[in-house]
C-alpha cells in the first residue's frame, strides 16, 4: 500500500502536539553556526521529505528561498496549500529523495522527522547522502535527524498505539522486524466524512515501514559520501547523545573540492 496518500488529510492533525517552531529554531541556530546561508540573501535552502511543509514554511518566513522536496503528491498538495495562505515564494517537488535532481547546487539541506528512516537500506542511505552532497556547494551544510534504532527496538517494540479526535482517529500497530532492523507500522484510519452525514467515518488503511539507524552507520554513510562531520546532539533534550537517546539531530558539511593546480609531492 502507498504511505501518505489518505494519511496526508489528517497528518497534521495527529502531528499537533510536535513542536515545529522548536525544530525551525534549532535548524536556524545550526545554520547560523555552521552554514554560510544568510536570511533574506537569496539562499535557496532545501527541505527533503518536506510533508505539508510546516518546517518549510517557517524557514521561508525567517527569509529563505524554500525549496520542497517529498515523495507523497498528498502531502505536498497540503504543502501547496499552507504556501498559498502564507504568500510565500517555496517551490515544492515531488521526487524521491534517492534520486535528486536540482536546477543548481545550494548551500543548505534540511531533513527532520522521519524521512530518514524510511531509506529502509544502507544502499539507500548512500544514495542519498551522495545526492545531497552532489548538489551541495563547497562547504555546504546537511542538517537533518533521524529516529535511533534504540527507539524502534527497545522503546516502541510490540506497542499498538491509538488515538481519538473528534473527526479522526487511529490505530497503530508495530512489529520490530530485528533481522533488518524495520519497523512495520500498519495504520488504520477512521475520518469523518462530511459529505456523508455528520457521524459517519471512513475507514483507510496504511502500511509505513521505516529502519532504525544506530549514529556510527549514519556517521560512516555520510563519511563515505564525501562528507566531514561537523555536529551532533540529542533532539529532545539538545544536550549529548546518549545510548538512550531517541532522536538524534547532526550537521555535516561538504568539504572543498580538490584544487586540480596543486602538486602533492610539494
Amino acid at each position: 500500500m502507498e504511505s501518505y496518500t489518505n494519511f496526508a488529510e489528517v497528518y497534521d492533525t495527529f502531528m499537533d502536539q510536535t513542536s515545529y517552531e522548536d525544530w525551525a529554531d534549532d535548524v536556524l541556530l545550526l545554520m547560523t553556526r555552521f552554514g554560510t546561508a544568510r536570511r533574506g540573501e537569496g539562499d535557496t535552502v532545501v527541505d527533503l521529505g518536506c510533508g505539508t511543509g510546516k518546517l518549510t514554511e517557517l524557514l521561508a518566513e525567517a527569509g529563505f528561498h524554500m525549496l520542497g522536496i517529498d515523495l507523497s503528491p498528498d502531502m505536498l498538495n497540503i504543502a501547496m496549500g499552507r504556501k498559498l495562505d502564507q504568500g510565500h515564494d517555496t517551490v515544492y517537488i515531488c521526487q524521491d529523495i534517492r534520486e535528486l535532481e536540482l536546477a543548481e547546487p545550494v548551500s543548505t539541506f534540511v531533513s527532520v522527522g522521519d524521512s530518514i528512516n524510511y531509506l529502509l537500506s544502507p544502499e539507500d542511505l548512500g544514495r542519498m547522502f551522495r545526492g545531497v552532497c552532489s548538489y551541495l556547494k563547497d562547504e555546504g551544510i546537511f542538517i537533518f535527524d533521524f529516529k535511533t534504532l534504540h527507539l524502534y527496538r527497545d522503546v516502541i517494540g510490540d506497542a499498538t498505539i491509538a488515538e481519538d479526535r473528534e473527526d479522526c482517529s487511529f490505530i497503530w500497530d508495530n512489529w520490530f522486524h530485528k533481522k533488518n532492523n524495520i519497523n512495520e507500522y500498519d495504520l488504520t484510519l477512521f475520518i469523518r466524512d462530511p459529505s456523508a452525514g455528520e457521524n459517519l467515518f471512513r475507514k483507510f488503511e496504511e502500511v509505513h515501514y521505516q529502519r532504525g539507524y544506530t549514529l556510527k552507520e549514519i556517521r560512516k554513510a555520510a563519511e563515505e559520501a564525501g562528507f566531514e562531520w561537523v555536529f551532533q546532539m540529542d533532539s529532545d533534550s539538545r544536550q549529548e547523545v546518549t545510548k538512550d537517546s531517541e532522536r538524534i539531530m547532526a550537521v555535516i558539511r561538504k568539504g572543498p573540492a580538490p584544487d586540480p593546480e596543486r602538486n602533492d609531492e610539494e
